[in-house]
């Protein structure tokens, strides 16, 4: 089993700033790895939450990693708004928000019952998760969702060639990352069936080839939960493993606050940022703000270096590709339940945040909405129906030159795009 250490949010900023200068870049990782828990503790007397990254971070310059934050301990907000106690936090039972904390949040309830039949959500992910499946089947069974598993038809794991034998070698940080994907695909649409393929390493072009699989078999709604360093080579990867019309393609803006990532900035997907979700006392009963834990530890945005601005997307600041289009919560103290059994990681029940659980959560609410009409291109779709979104106006991840770049405001920001769902009607066209 490949070994993933548990880095700082801060390395990997410190990798997207000096893009290809791998020595260097391992030089300053080196330095960073007690910087997330240093800004946990700090923020101990607010979110009393401290967390974990659950994959290695790039060595490479085509290398990904993973958007998953495992939390390691504190008090997150469902256990505040239960009454349980962080000792109570055990690998036995969830801390975290469920299906119907996610569904009530976002207007999705009655979709989430009605919607998504015959509809097959793809998650690509690198490496092998050996226990996906039984794992999936944990989740939902706690939940009270229908069963979904490969021989009812439901649930399928793929290598990246379309194998369902010959898998990648098994990997527990990016195991805990399929299964974070997994169960939001099943807390936000419950009736669809889950496509799973595993790339066999985290490089761009082998995750690249795995959403082509994901396409090919039929998956009209792809989730992405990683990123890297933005290059020149990003045009070419854009036409090579993004560009698919009438399929709804979802990517992470990232963790490490500020700062634009790929492939969050190509002009084919939708970049999906991140926010801290709590109830409260409004109409709709949850608030949300732009999830930002640390100058290095948030959701990512930006305005790219490399990448052309799409059609649809018309803010003036940035000439180039804007990330992100919406959003959804990351916030590991307001993270999202999962059920992970493999590796030294996986002891059963714990929770997540990072935009790796936003990304999977969007994906999902475009299954709910529909089919994407053929030739379209879907990551316009929020853009011609802002109204139906929640506008997130608060908060900011970092610093910038230019403010909505990277502060919240009312319509379109960095951070949050144009807000998060608010029932399924940004989701179709």
């Amino acid at each position: 089993m490949r070994t993933t250490p548990h880095n700082s949010p801060a390395g990997r900023r410190r990798w997207r700033r000096i893009g290809a200068a791998v020595t260097a870049t391992a030089a300053l990782l080196l330095t960073g790895l007690t910087t997330a828990a240093h800004a946990d503790t700090a923020r101990a007397s607010t979110s009393r939450v401290t967390w974990t990254r659950s994959c290695a971070l790039p060595h490479h310059k085509d290398e990904m990693a993973c958007d998953a934050l495992r939390v390691t301990g504190g008090r997150t907000a469902f256990q505040q708004q239960h009454g349980i106690s962080p000792t109570a936090a055990e690998a036995s039972s969830p801390s975290g928000y469920g299906p119907s904390d996610l569904q009530a949040a976002y207007g999705l309830t009655s979709a989430a019952t009605s919607n998504g039949s015959g509809r097959t959500i793809a998650i690509v992910d690198a490496y092998d998760d050996p226990n996906a499946e039984s794992d999936l089947a944990a989740y939902r069974s706690h939940y009270g969702l229908p069963a979904c598993t490969t021989a009812g038809g439901c649930f399928k794991k793929v290598s990246q060639t379309g194998s369902t034998t010959a898998l990648p070698t098994a990997d527990s940080g990016w195991a805990g990352e399929i299964s974070l994907d997994l169960d939001m695909a099943s807390a936000i649409c419950p009736n669809c069936h889950i496509l799973l393929v595993e790339a066999k390493s985290a490089s761009m072009a082998n995750l690249g080839t795995a959403v082509n699989e994901a396409v090919s078999l039929g998956a009209k709604y792809v989730s992405n939960s990683y990123g890297g360093g933005e290059s020149a080579s990003d045009a070419t990867y854009d036409s090579a493993y993004f560009n698919h019309p009438g399929v709804a393609i979802t990517v992470s803006a990232g963790d490490a606050g500020y700062g634009a990532e790929y492939p969050a900035a190509s002009k084919y997907v939708t970049a999906v940022g991140g926010t801290r979700l709590t109830t409260s006392s409004t109409t709709r009963g949850w608030t949300e703000s732009v999830w930002r834990t640390s100058s290095t530890e948030g959701t990512g945005s930006g305005c790219s270096a490399y990448d052309a601005k799409p059609a649809w997307q018309t803010d003036t600041g940035c000439a180039k590709r804007m990330i992100a289009d919406v959003s959804a919560v990351a916030d590991p103290a307001t993270g999202v339940s999962v059920y992970d059994t493999y590796g030294a990681d996986g002891q059963g029940w714990a929770t997540y945040g990072g935009t790796s659980a936003s990304a999977p959560i969007i994906a999902s609410v475009y299954a709910l909405a529909g089919t994407p009409s053929a030739g379209s291109y879907p990551a316009k779709f929020p853009y011609a129906n802002t109204s139906a979104l929640n506008d997130v106006t608060s908060g900011s991840n970092g610093t910038c030159a230019t403010s909505y770049f990277c502060t919240a405001r009312t319509g379109y920001d960095g951070p949050t795009g144009w807000g998060t769902p608010n029932g399924v009607g940004a989701f179709t066209g």
